[in-house]
């Protein structure tokens, strides 16, 4: 799994730090998503995938 994001669409919900914040922050400045791992470890897969589909934007998503 890899994950890939597009800072031009995230709105900065948030939904994505809240759901797997070992491998989702938000910037500081803007506020949009920032990726900590973007291949996370295999425990992780499945929080990954719920995050990918509460981002009210689409901006979050996997390979």
């Amino acid at each position: 799994m890899e994950i890939k994001a597009d800072t031009t669409v995230c709105i900065g919900a948030g939904m994505c730090a809240l759901t797997v914040p070992k491998v989702f922050d938000q910037s500081e400045d803007e506020g949009t998503v920032v990726v900590l791992q973007d291949k996370p470890p295999q425990e992780l897969e499945e929080a990954v995938r719920r995050a990918v589909t509460l981002c009210p934007s689409g901006a979050i998503s996997v390979v």
